[in-house]
């Protein structure tokens, strides 16, 4: 290794600066969205919280869920907004590193948690008669705290190995943030092996809950063909479409951002797919949740008429 092997102090976040006649447009959409996005999450934290009809474990797991977004999307939006507002667009590295750590940890908390979340409804469709015992309070407790820790070791390992290797110039990252494969692709040297390992790892950490929630839903299925009536079909299947429709959001996009060799990285589109699952797709779980949930609705219209004027 070269002595100034790891000079690189600091990374300029590339990001949207291409698009300098845009730059306050791009400013107000983003913060609308981030504004939307922690308010929406934390009003269902709210409303799981205070309402004595949201205490169910697959409400216990949606207000996780929703803290979870709020951190997620806080990680990158205020960063970019800064950069657009102000240009300025250095970050030092030790804050890089950190903003990749929080990224990771919430990544793949959320991994885990859609996959507890998969098993709430295979334990409240396939056997209903044990639900209060494979979903006690105690058993919520473990998977939520195995979530998290999960997603600390994944944060952890991921962030340590990769700012431990070299860094010697440019410093460029095409990125609005410090994500994985855009930093790897300014390590000095052949990071093949490198590049494999944290494939591997990703694919651990994503397939493996992945494999999970296809499985718990192979046997929902299962159950829900053999239930005679359609209009019990439609009851059963409506309770699990909206997890449904969250995991196909965040793991179609997270198996196609990380599990690929970082020669298929493409500035130009890649960022934009980030986009998506970083700012996107935290705005659209507490809207989908809200409007496909019937509890959740009704949870909204008690807490609005008691927060209405007094009557008088």
């Amino acid at each position: 290794m070269s002595a100034n092997a790891s000079t690189v102090t600091e990374f300029i976040l590339v990001g949207f600066s291409r698009l300098v006649h845009l730059q306050g447009l791009l400013f107000s959409l983003f913060l609308a969205v981030y504004l939307l996005t922690v308010a929406g999450n934390l009003l269902i934290v709210l409303l799981v919280s205070t309402d004595a009809a949201l205490q169910a474990p697959m409400y216990f797991f949606l207000r996780i869920l929703s803290a979870l977004e709020v951190g997620y999307t806080s990680v990158t939006v205020p960063l970019l907004l800064r950069h657009l507002l102000t240009g300025q667009r250095r970050i030092p590295r030790a804050g890089c590193a950190l903003q990749m750590f929080f990224f990771l940890f919430f990544g793949a908390t959320e991994c885990c948690l859609l996959a507890a979340m998969a098993y709430d409804r295979y334990a409240a469709i396939c056997a209903p008669l044990r639900y209060p015992l494979l979903l006690s309070r105690p058993v919520c407790l473990r998977l939520a705290a195995a979530a998290w820790a999960c997603g600390a070791m994944v944060g952890l390992g991921h962030t340590t190995f990769i700012f431990s290797l070299p860094f010697c110039g440019p410093n460029a990252i095409p990125h609005f943030f410090c994500e994985i494969q855009p930093v790897l692709q300014l390590v000095c040297g052949d990071t093949t092996l490198n590049e494999l390992q944290i494939i591997l790892a990703a694919a651990l950490i994503i397939l493996c809950p992945f494999g999970l929630i296809l499985s718990s839903y192979g046997r929902i299925l299962a159950t829900i063909f053999r239930i005679p009536s359609a209009a019990g079909r439609r009851k059963a299947f409506s309770t699990c479409s909206s997890h449904l429709i969250v995991v196909s959001l965040f793991y179609g996009t997270a198996i196609f951002i990380y599990i690929r060799p970082k020669a298929s990285y493409d500035p130009a589109t890649d960022p934009l797919l980030s986009l998506f699952y970083a700012v996107v797709t935290p705005i659209l779980n507490p809207i989908i949740y809200s409007l496909r949930n019937a509890d959740v609705k009704a949870a909204l219209k008690r807490t609005i008429r008691k927060m209405g004027p007094a009557e008088i």
